[in-house]
């Protein structure tokens, strides 16, 4: 049964607010049952008994058949939801701030490593002195087997704001000279200092080409990765809609005027299968690295 805040659904209310009328709808869950054997239940006379009923039945709430000579009561309902003419969480204000993959402000990486552009690899492979060239913001996909690479995003943050939930969404996959389909990589990743979780990444994904990867890749090397959806709450961390870890907002400290996120593959991680980081000029979905600001 759904019901609205309105005079319509008054009747149910009504025929709720009483001790009597729910322990009748508590008897009837088990079973079908007549006047005489609700009365000795309830210890009341038949008339009282029938007076509530009516009430129940007014409501839509249970109904009466004949069995032989006995009139029987049934619930006609098992569940009823209630909505209110509005929500009761106001509607967080949002900033989204999107970095290309090549925009990284800090690394430590080892080979295999590399960038790759538009219309060629940026530099030469697996010399980790060309993460620094001016040209690695043209990047559109990085990789590097160790270590890590670390993002600056914007704080919009006013003074007055409060931050509520922060969202970072990236294509990741793990790195294998040229390809491999099962190849399982730890990738943690951190938000200003501060360690939320790490990821197993199953593979280095080269069955099928990337939907936005361009031509001139070859079809032997990574070609996608997954969309990974990381959001931060005051009660804890999911990713993909699922609990990931206890690392809350508070956690963070959101006060700062840059937000540092941090992608590593720990020398110490159980898979050591390297990353791969895409944006909207490879791999599967048409964003960069994304960050949004959920704030009351």
């Amino acid at each position: 049964m759904e019901l609205e805040i309105s005079k319509d659904s008054l009747v149910v209310y009504k025929a709720l607010s009483s001790e009597v009328r729910l322990q009748i709808i508590q008897l009837l869950t088990h079973q079908k049952m007549s006047i005489q054997e609700l009365a000795q239940h309830l210890n009341l006379s038949n008339a009282i008994v029938l007076m509530h009923l009516n009430k129940l039945e007014a409501a839509g709430i249970i109904g009466f058949e004949r069995s032989c000579h006995k009139k029987l009561s049934y619930l006609k309902v098992d569940n009823i939801n209630i909505h209110f003419p509005q929500t009761i969480y106001p509607a967080f204000a949002m900033y989204t701030v999107e970095i290309p993959v090549g925009q990284f402000t800090d690394y430590s990486v080892t080979p295999s490593c590399g960038l790759a552009g538009q219309n060629d690899y940026i530099g030469k492979v697996d010399n980790p002195q060309y993460f620094m060239s001016p040209d690695r913001v043209k990047a559109g996909m990085i990789w590097w087997i160790d270590g890590y690479v670390e993002y600056q995003f914007p704080n919009y943050l006013e003074t007055d704001d409060k931050l509520e939930i922060l969202d970072l969404s990236m294509e990741l996959g793990s790195e294998f000279p040229f390809s491999n389909n099962v190849w399982p990589s730890d990738i943690t990743i951190s938000i200003n200092q501060t360690e939320i979780g790490t990821w197993t990444s199953p593979g280095d994904f080269s069955d099928i080409r990337g939907k936005y990867t361009p031509d001139w890749v070859p079809d032997n090397v990574n070609q996608y990765g997954l969309l990974k959806i990381l959001r931060v709450t005051n009660h804890g961390s999911y990713l993909d809609g699922q609990p990931f870890t206890d690392v809350s907002i508070d956690t963070i400290d959101w006060h700062e005027p840059t937000f540092t996120v941090r992608f590593e593959v720990k020398k110490d991680a159980r898979h050591r299968g390297g990353c791969t980081i895409f944006d909207h000029n490879f791999g599967n979905y048409n964003q960069d690295i994304q960050m949004k600001l959920f704030h009351s």
